[in-house]
Formats: C-alpha cells, structure tokens, sequence
C-alpha cells in the first residue's frame, strides 16, 4: 500500500489533517501578513471555498473537494454530524445564571435579528429577479444562516439554483461577521457575556460569530454561540411556515 492509498483509505483522519494545515497556513497569513486585522479563521474560511471550488471545476460533482477521492473525508467531517456536535459542544461552556441575565435583551435580539436578516435577504433575491415566495423566503432564510437557507428550500420546493444562492448569502454573511467582530467589538462593547449573547442573537450565523469572538476574546465564544444557535433553530422552524405565509399574504 502507497502513501496515496493509505490517505484514501483513512479518509476522515487525512481531513482532519488538511484541516490543520489550512488553520496554520491561515493563521501565519493572519499574523505575518495582515498583522492580525483578519482572524485566521476568515482566512481558513476563504481557502476552504476556494478549495471546494476547485474540488467541483476539476471532477464537475456536487461535493467540492470531496468528490476527489483523496479528500473524500470531507464529506463525513464537513457533514451535518460534525457541525451540530461542534455547536453542541461550545454550547456547554455556558454559564446558565449568566445566561439568565440576557433577559428581555436576548429575545428581543433573536427576533430582532430573525426579521432584519430575513427582510435583508428578501431585497437580494429581488436584485437577482426573483419575485415568487418559495424563492424570496428561500433566499431571506439563507440570509440568516446557510442552514437555514436550504431546509427552508427543501420545505417549500425552491428550485436547486435558489438554494445555493441562499447558501452562498449566508456563507457571505458568515465571513463579513468573522472579519468586522474583533474591528468593531471595542466600539460596540462587546466585552462581556451579556453583550456577547445579544451580539449572537441578532448576527445569528453560529460559525461567523464564534470565529469573530474567538478572535475577540475566546471567553464569550459559548455565550455568543448559544444564541446563535437558537437563532438557526427558530429559523428553521420560522422561515417555511410564518415568515412563508406573510410574504406569500403580502405578494
């Protein structure tokens, strides 16, 4: 067995390994170059997609880089398993008094957050053409995560190129939040987990806000991620049933 085959056939363990690369590369851009005004984590979130780009150019599949046998792990470490377990686990470093103190604030920055995104991504589809409801709620959950976009698509029956504009929408957003968290996170005191939970119930992309904190300062990371996440879960359940049927009522 080649060095070749050994990787192919350890698939997962050979993406964790890529991973690691990609974060070093990331973060020595971040430091060395850019003198840490970028978090490494946006830049580990840019080679990514460049790299998922050129995984579907070359093999013209539908999983980026994990239509190459080589990279085949990516399929199950980029999966949905890994991504709720991460959430889950960042979720559990926080403190419950501490969140209790969110109070009113924290739900009325959830649905804040909830509204806005999904307004905002409205006016986008409209500037892409669309006018029917299945597509403008599609691409407005998008707006609020890339989960969100395509389990609202899946519900309503949006067309396969809607889906991926409100997965692309919500990828955008994930990476503006990671890059202008640590920029602004003085300007906004952003400082503490109260402000943190807040700061999470109105971004609400989980990924963008628990790189921009970890790049701010990694204590409020779970703080920020907790609310985030319940922003994805009342997302899911929102976009293709309330926020649907008023748009649809509206049109």
């Amino acid at each position: 067995m080649n060095i070749i085959s050994f990787f192919e056939k350890n698939g997962m363990i050979t993406s964790f390994l890529i991973i690691a690369l990609i974060m070093l590369v990331a973060e020595q851009i971040s430091t060395r170059l850019l003198r840490k005004k970028i978090p490494g984590s946006a830049i580990a979130i840019l080679l990514g997609l460049i790299l998922a780009y050129y995984g579907g150019l070359l093999t013209g599949g539908e999983k980026g880089i994990a239509d190459l046998a080589f990279f085949s792990g990516f399929k199950l470490v980029g999966g949905s398993m890994f991504r709720d377990f991460c959430i889950v686990s960042t979720a559990l470093g926080v403190s419950f008094p501490v969140m209790l103190q969110a109070g009113k604030a924290g739900i009325i920055s959830l649905v804040l957050g909830l509204v806005v995104s999904f307004v905002v991504g409205i006016c986008v589809g409209l500037a892409f053409g669309y006018h029917d409801a299945e597509s403008l709620a599609t691409i407005g959950a998008g707006t609020l995560t890339f989960i969100v976009g395509p389990v609202t698509g899946s519900a309503l029956g949006a067309s396969s190129d809607v889906i991926a504009l409100s997965v692309a929408t919500g990828v955008v957003k994930a990476i503006v939040v990671t890059i202008f968290t640590p920029l602004i996170a003085a300007k906004i005191k952003l400082d503490n987990p109260h402000s943190a939970m807040v700061f999470g119930g109105i971004m609400g992309t989980t990924s963008g806000v628990a790189a921009g904190l970890a790049a701010t300062d990694q204590k409020l990371v779970p703080y920020g991620a907790l609310t985030a996440t319940f922003y994805t879960g009342l997302g899911c359940l929102l976009c293709p049933s309330v926020f649907y049927l008023a748009l649809k009522a509206l049109m």
